[in-house]
């Protein structure tokens, strides 16, 4: 069983919600520590369990939330990428969690340049924001290629509030500015 919501594709990937047989990929992801590190930090399969049936629950409950990343040529879950906003959350987020497998082949601006337009055209959200650790290298080179930029330090709601993040962002205007420039 698929959560209810749409399907988007890009060149290389398939966007959609989560399934349960996106656990296998989806633990592996959280189980390496590397992968983990800034999105929640190392779990094991039952707490990853967890993460992967909240998503699927946005979805259920809002009409929105991270989708599964899956990897046209292999058809392997290759990460989770999408918007989300839970209760108390900094902003209108579309963030993003690649399995090292996924590491170095661009598929996070595709996808969330593809998870930003849906985002905008069919949230209707006015601003798209990503909470990034300073010390996250590689989301923040990610942010810039989407062409946001750092707005300064942000909070996240318990029990991640002590975390250090900065508020990446820009607006719905800015955004399609951008893509019709391109």
């Amino acid at each position: 069983m698929i959560a209810p919501g749409p399907t988007l594709e890009t060149a290389r990937l398939i966007l959609r919600p989560p399934a349960e047989e996106d656990l296998d990929g989806w633990a592996e992801m959280m189980a390496d520590a590397e992968a983990s590190r800034f999105i929640g930090g190392q779990m094991g399969r039952a707490q990853s369990w967890r993460g992967l049936a909240s998503m699927a629950g946005s979805w259920a409950i809002r009409g929105y939330a991270m989708f599964s990343l899956i990897e046209k040529s292999s058809g392997q879950w290759v990460g989770r990428i999408g918007p989300w906003q839970p209760e108390e959350w900094p902003g209108t987020e579309v963030g993003w969690g690649l399995h090292p497998r996924a590491w170095g082949k661009g598929y996070a601006v595709e996808a969330a340049t593809a998870a930003i337009d849906w985002a905008f055209d069919t949230l209707d959200w006015t601003e798209v924001i990503h909470c990034i650790d300073p010390g996250n290298v590689n989301s923040q080179k990610v942010a810039r290629a989407l062409g946001s930029t750092n707005r300064g330090e942000g909070r996240m709601p318990p029990p991640f509030h002590e975390l250090p993040i900065d508020i990446w962002g820009q607006s719905r205007e800015q955004w399609r500015s951008r893509r019709a420039a391109a």
